[in-house]
């Protein structure tokens, strides 16, 4: 005799609930909150919703992270984590040339960005947060192209930078910053005229970022 067709689906509707091991019910609500914020913002979100469209109980997300602003400081270094990376990409790509290193960090910047809109729009509104971790994931992000300006400097290290070079980071970072938000709302579309994602970046970005960077190399003294 045939199975009853109504037990095999009771058992497949469960299993997303119990089919989850620790580590990877953790990863899918990572990527549930990723998805939301993406889509309503910090003002949208709940801890419910990111349940909802994880497939299990509304409870299960306050057991991995406490509450919303757990889990909203997980995602938020798992954003600074990535940015990181995507900053480290761009100086392989960029070889032992400063300027295509900080040009590739740049495009690897808004990159990220664009891949990860959840995790953007979040990352620079923790500014009130003090989770140590945290702290340390931004630092290492911003250290990656602080270091790059050292780079472009001829400095050594962890060397202090001036204020005129402190200037010249946070204008490359403003720009590439920027461009990302513009990018991202859309405010390129008719400038741009619908140009691929990529060739934006190649085509309009990287030309950006390598004559604001050759202007800041200018005064340095040769020889």
């Amino acid at each position: 005799m045939s199975a009853s067709p109504s037990k095999p689906s009771r058992a497949r509707s469960a299993a997303p609930r119990d089919a989850y091991h620790h580590g990877a019910l953790r990863e899918a609500l990572l990527e549930a909150a990723e998805g939301l914020l993406a889509e309503r913002g910090l003002e949208g979100f709940s801890l419910r919703e990111v349940a909802r469209r994880s497939g299990v109980s509304p409870a299960a997300p306050a057991h991995h992270f406490g509450d919303a602003h757990g889990l909203l400081t997980a995602v938020a270094i798992q954003a600074f984590d990535g940015l990181r990376e995507a900053l480290e990409a761009g100086n392989a790509r960029g070889g032992d040339d400063p300027i295509a290193r900080l040009r590739e960090q740049g495009l690897g910047y808004v990159g990220f960005a664009l891949r990860h809109p959840g995790r953007f729009g979040l990352m620079f509104r923790c500014e009130d947060n003090h989770d140590a971790q945290l702290r340390q994931s931004g630092r290492a992000a911003y250290g990656v192209l602080e270091d790059g300006m050292r780079a472009l400097y001829r400095l050594p290290p962890q060397a202090p930078l001036s204020a005129t070079q402190l200037q010249g980071l946070l204008a490359v970072w403003s720009v590439v910053h920027g461009f990302a938000h513009l990018q991202l709302a859309h405010q390129l579309d008719d400038a741009l005229q619908g140009a691929p994602r990529e060739s934006v970046l190649r085509d309009t970005l990287a030309p950006l970022l390598e004559q604001q960077l050759r202007g800041l190399a200018a005064d340095l003294p040769q020889g």
